[in-house]
């Protein structure tokens, strides 16, 4: 297949911010019951009735939490939303609509940006979301995305970062660091390639570990599968900035302490050995490496035989008294005072050292 040197380029002045807009979002579909309104008017009006209502927004700025040297514009416009979507569903909700506000430099086409919410709408239609409003604007420094998502649950399933019990079990889903990894082998094929262009990097040995850096997925299966278990997590958060900094915000707010379980952590196998070719501390990744989006939950320690076995679920630890501390037991069976090393966008090189 021969490439097109020289695709069609639309400047974004040619059509103007209204007719982006509307150039972006023609084909967008309304599924949701609970959409009266959408894109098109001043705001989206919504109606939940009888349901409770989660909010969420998340930023990401070009240079800061992507890097458009290895991340498809596509693949970030249904990351953009992945993001967001896992933010409720560790409140053990379900996303229902989101808006999409961009910012973007006069070097991006109008092509770049179909791409970009191409990727948008086939998130939103994998995870069942409509795309009810947002804003476009310039921007100096790159590209900007916030999306805000919208979710609805019942008041009695709502779970939040407060309410794990001092004897409760430390429950994740999926397994980590792999995310982190996957941006290691990127960043690392990037610096390749810059020293010298004509070499194609071979990822066939990285598949799974790139797969989870840019095209995550939220855990939307987990509220069904806890609900079929007649399981109620105590609370809960998504993995975001690193397991490690997680565990914290869920000690921290419920008032207990942790006692996590290195040899319980769900490690992939390419994970780990990818963590031995770049010859770094596997547990010290899978800790703090973020962008996992997985679950971490607590649960009641009767509730142990209902997730025991399940492929779903590891149950790494479990709450302590407060007075105890937040430690890692390591398999020599020796406990380590648990710091958050993990994604701090506010701070300095020199402080994430």
């Amino acid at each position: 297949m021969i490439e097109d040197k020289n695709p069609q380029r639309t400047t974004l002045g040619a059509l103007g911010e209204f007719g982006l807009i509307e150039h972006l979002t023609k084909d967008v579909e309304i599924n949701q019951p609970t959409t009266i309104k959408g894109i098109g008017d001043d705001a989206a009006v919504l109606d939940f009735k009888d349901k409770k209502i989660v909010v969420s927004t998340d930023l990401l700025i070009e240079g800061v939490h992507f890097d458009l040297a290895y991340m498809p514009l596509k693949h970030l416009g249904y990351k953009a939303v992945v993001v967001n979507v896992s933010d409720i569903c560790a409140m053990n909700a379900t996303a229902t609509q989101i808006t999409v506000s961009i910012a973007v430099s006069n070097r991006f086409p109008v092509e770049a940006l179909e791409e970009l919410y191409d990727g948008i709408r086939t998130a939103a239609k994998v995870y069942n979301v409509d795309i009810v409003g947002g804003d476009t604007t310039s921007s100096q420094k790159g590209m900007i995305i916030s999306i805000t998502a919208i979710g609805e649950a019942d008041e009695e399933d709502i779970t939040y970062r407060v309410g794990a019990g001092s004897t409760d079990l430390l429950v994740v889903t999926g397994d980590i660091g792999a995310a982190y990894m996957g941006l290691q082998v990127l960043e690392r094929e990037k610096q390749v390639f810059q020293v010298n262009p004509d070499n194609q990097p071979d990822l066939d040995a990285y598949t799974y570990l790139i797969e989870r850096q840019l095209k995550p997925e939220a855990r939307k299966d987990i509220k069904l599968l806890l609900k079929a278990l007649e399981i109620k997590p105590t609370s809960m958060i998504d993995i975001s900035d690193g397991l490690s900094s997680e565990i914290m915000h869920l000690c921290k707010q419920s008032n207990v302490g942790c006692n996590l379980y290195e040899d319980k952590l769900p490690l992939d196998p390419q994970f780990m050995n990818v963590c031995e070719e770049f010859n770094i501390d596997s547990t010290t990744v899978a800790i703090n490496g973020g962008e996992d989006y997985e679950l971490l939950f607590t649960v009641r320690m009767e509730d142990f035989d209902k997730i025991k076995g399940n492929p779903n679920f590891s149950v790494i630890g479990h709450m302590t008294q407060e007075s105890e501390g937040i430690h890692l037991v390591t398999r020599a069976n020796t406990k380590i005072p648990l710091k958050a090393r993990g994604w701090n966008a506010l701070s300095t090189d020199e402080d994430q050292e």
